[in-house]
């Protein structure tokens, strides 16, 4: 007796994976370049760290579009679904690990290298030859060359902030629970509630960036502290802003008509991303902004 054979479906040739390449490639150049720029009057990191984001805008939107059209289309087996669920795991596996990775920064510079040059073996070595008067606290807000900066509180827009992912978690939920029960009216008003939340956080967080850099002189080359600030919560603003832009491409295929409570793993997915980045946020105001 032959056995059913799996009906699995490959997709065609695509270049959404070498354009993606591409624009991380020129993101990671051109954020490179910026950084060593800093203070010049040459703009080329810039424009090369745009080209960067452009592509991978249009990566992302090409290839949610060719990967929606066969979903619709009744193109992907429980198999095909399979691999999406344990794709989706690994990739946020993935950003646990890149994550892990700067909080592991922040904690080498906090509680080893800083009270390693502030030792009575070492402290007169390094006001001597390294940095000037210098102690051993954190935050630095005094860098080597003398210049004062201040640190970022956390109450003020960092609590605002707090206060607004920890909200976009509880309507995205809600949302999510009116898909399975089939409300499509409270599907779309929680779910825009939660894209609105979302580009809320952009904005403040652009905000606390220009009172950062105008009135507080805390800036990405003010020191240690400034370069650890500045890199975990602005790629945490990186990964909201792509949360955004999947929550954006989800309302729009809610007010399509498209899933249904057996099928959205889409949604789900999306769900599972924002989630993430609001425990990495819990992470970040606690150890970056309260202590």
């Amino acid at each position: 007796m032959s056995e059913k054979p799996i009906n699995y479906y490959v997709p065609s040739q695509s270049i959404w994976p070498t354009l993606g390449a591409l624009g991380l490639l020129f993101t990671v150049i051109g954020a490179g370049m910026s950084v060593q720029q800093l203070g010049s009057n040459s703009s080329s990191g810039g424009w090369i760290l745009t080209l960067g984001f452009i592509v991978i805008l249009v990566m992302m939107f090409g290839w949610f579009n060719d990967v929606i059209d066969e979903s619709q289309a009744n193109l992907y087996s429980e198999q095909m679904d399979r691999s999406f669920r344990q794709s989706m795991t690994w990739f946020i596996i993935s950003e646990v690990m890149f994550f892990a990775a700067f909080f592991g920064a922040l904690f080498y510079v906090r509680n080893i290298a800083i009270p390693w040059l502030g030792g009575a073996s070492n402290n007169a070595m390094t006001n001597l030859v390294l940095w000037p008067n210098f102690e051993a606290i954190w935050p630095l807000t005094t860098t080597p060359d003398g210049v004062k900066t201040q640190a970022m509180p956390w109450h003020g827009l960092p609590l605002i902030n707090t206060i607004i992912l920890l909200t976009s978690s509880v309507t995205l939920h809600f949302s999510h629970i009116a898909l399975e029960k089939k409300n499509r009216g409270q599907l779309t008003i929680f779910l825009a509630i939660t894209l609105v939340l979302g580009i809320s956080f952009i904005m403040f967080q652009g905000q606390e960036y220009v009172e950062a850099y105008q009135h507080m002189g805390l800036t990405l080359s003010a020191g240690v502290y400034g370069n650890t600030f500045f890199l975990l919560t602005g790629f945490h603003g990186l990964h909201v802003t792509i949360g955004s832009i999947m929550l954006a491409v989800m309302l729009f295929r809610v007010i399509k008509g498209h899933f249904t409570p057996e099928n959205h793993f889409a949604f789900q997915a999306t769900s599972w991303y924002w989630h993430f980045v609001d425990v990495v946020w819990l992470g970040l105001f606690f150890f970056v902004y309260i202590i």
